[in-house]
């Protein structure tokens, strides 16, 4: 039966709690049950005056104001202060009751520009909810994945300067020069001159990669010794925001974009390092400095590291290596001119130092150059009459040229950990795990965008987003492990894959004879 609608029911009074409206399985609720925050107060505290000026507002509050900014993918701020306004769970989280004022948006923006700036609070917020879930056994610290995305900056592409800036040598290329002029000495040939590189400047440069399929150096937007060494380079520069980076990859958009570098546990996909570069920076430029960061921080026993193609580089496989780590990278097809042989058609004999080509010459090593790559000549008056000499060179001079970078062997050592079955099975969860995290940051927490103008500012923002992420993540396996303890076939079923699991250890055993060293053992 059709009832006539109550007309009064909005304005009628009941006694109910804040409590009550609120959901028991709403992801609010469960955040604020399995995760502390008293802590930000506590690291913030210096930054308030203790006896003087009016009340402030509590500064857990305001952070947590942002938090769901972030977990619901409310972008604006404005937007922000009027969902909390008429949300009860959002007023239950942050403590209001359903008459109190809610901070306005420019108190967060005036916070955020005024006090906040250049303290760190927003690394320290992260970090102590790793932290937390180190402490709740979330992080297994074994296995991390890595790679980076582009979050398009609040700037026009066609809004920009042509602008020299001066190059800064990366950190890898006195240690790369030092081995170049070993390995000319032992060769009997003089150093190479070099010229002093500026001590500061900003570059879009990353580690150098090894050579294209015919032997050259092919990497346009990475620097070797001889490119650090030069002055200056021109580059485009926003107009509108200068710390972002004019990218321009294969099958990515073009403009001005800012990188987010984020490292990703291996058992449950928490994040544990999210670090933020212009656009123009090559993915592998911090790859080992924040694996570093990230083992050092947490004190994670790291053993094994998934990455994609794009740090396949000689500087990041002699790296991990040299840490003692197993690394597993994905394929990338290397560019080949049709009707030309492929390099792995020339054999390369590491006893002799010497290369073969498909018609039997050999081609002996003639000197290393600045970049690091040892130079095999072959000899101009057998190939003049070689009848393979179409399908090998046409340079004027009837020689081919090899090249071969000094720590090719951690490069080949990387590589064949692809095709073994461990890596085979290290690999497979990368796309479960860093993978989607960035889509979940870019689909429920609006990550395609820069919400602010400054690195900084953008760094703050990926680190507030990671960290959000990670809450959500904590209470969900959280609320779920209570939940099992009360299932008795759900124990079981974890006592038998817990023993499953406890016969497949990863251990690695490394040796300091050289590269290529390195072993992983999985023991069923």
């Amino acid at each position: 039966m059709l009832k006539p609608a109550a007309a009064t029911a909005q304005t009628e009074l009941e006694m109910v709690t804040l409590d009550q409206l609120v959901p028991r399985d709403h992801l609010l609720r469960l955040i604020d049950t399995h995760l502390r925050f008293d802590f930000i107060r506590e690291k913030t505290e210096g930054l308030y005056c203790a006896n003087n000026g009016r009340p402030a507002i509590d500064p857990v509050v305001l952070f947590k104001m942002l938090f769901i900014g972030y977990l619901f993918g409310v972008r604006s701020e404005r937007r922000l202060v009027r969902e909390i306004e008429v949300n009860v769970a959002y007023r239950w989280f942050l403590g209001l009751r359903l008459t109190d004022k809610v901070p306005d948006a420019s108190t967060l923006s005036q916070n955020r520009r005024r006090r906040f700036t250049g303290t760190g609070i927003e690394q320290d917020i992260f970090d102590t909810i790793v932290e937390q879930a180190i402490e709740h056994k979330l992080i297994g610290g074994r296995v991390l994945y890595t790679d980076s995305t582009h979050l398009k900056a609040n700037a026009n592409k066609r809004h920009y300067d042509l602008v020299e800036v001066e190059q800064t040598p990366a950190a890898y290329l006195a240690e790369l020069d030092a081995a170049v002029d070993a390995e000319r000495a032992a060769a009997g040939q003089r150093p190479l001159r070099r010229v002093q590189a500026a001590p500061a400047g900003s570059s879009d440069a990353g580690p150098d990669r090894d050579g294209g399929e015919h032997g050259a150096p092919v990497a346009p937007s990475e620097p070797t010794s001889e490119a650090a060494a030069a002055d200056s380079r021109q580059i485009k520069r926003s107009t509108v925001d200068p710390d972002s980076g004019f990218m321009v990859r294969d099958q990515k958009p073009v403009g001005f974009f800012y990188l987010d570098h984020r490292t990703v546990d291996g058992v449950h996909a928490l994040i544990v390092d999210t670090h933020v570069t212009p656009g123009n920076v090559h993915d592998a430029t911090p790859y080992l400095a924040r694996l570093d960061r990230a083992r050092t921080r947490f004190d994670l026993k790291v053993a094994a590291v998934g990455l994609d193609a794009g740090y396949f580089t000689p500087w990041v496989c002699k790296g991990i290596i040299e840490r003692g780590l197993y690394g597993v990278m994905g394929y990338r097809r290397p560019s080949h001119r049709e009707g030309y042989f492929h390099k792995r058609e020339y054999a390369y004999d590491p006893q002799t130092d010497r290369y073969r080509c498909p018609a039997g010459q050999i081609i002996v090593y003639r000197g290393t150059n600045r970049a690091g790559y040892r130079e095999y000549a072959s000899d101009p008056g057998q190939c003049r009459q070689c009848p393979q000499r179409a399908r090998c060179t046409q340079s004027q001079n009837h020689q081919k040229l090899l090249t071969r970078h000094l720590w090719q062997p951690f490069k080949e050592q990387i590589d064949a950990n692809r095709l073994t079955d461990l890596g085979k099975r290290l690999y497979a969860p990368r796309k479960e795990t860093i993978e989607r995290s960035f889509a979940d940051a870019k689909e429920l927490h609006g990550h395609r965008y820069a919400r602010f103008r400054g690195l900084a500012k953008v760094q703050a923002q990926c680190l507030l987003s990671a960290a959000c992420q990670n809450m959500k993540k904590i209470a969900l396996l959280l609320t779920r492990r209570a939940a099992a303890l009360f299932n008795p076939k759900f124990r079981l079923y974890r006592a038998l894959t817990g023993a499953l699991r406890s016969q497949h250890i990863l251990f690695i055993q490394t040796s300091p004879t050289g590269p290529g060293c390195c072993q992983a053992f999985l023991v069923v």
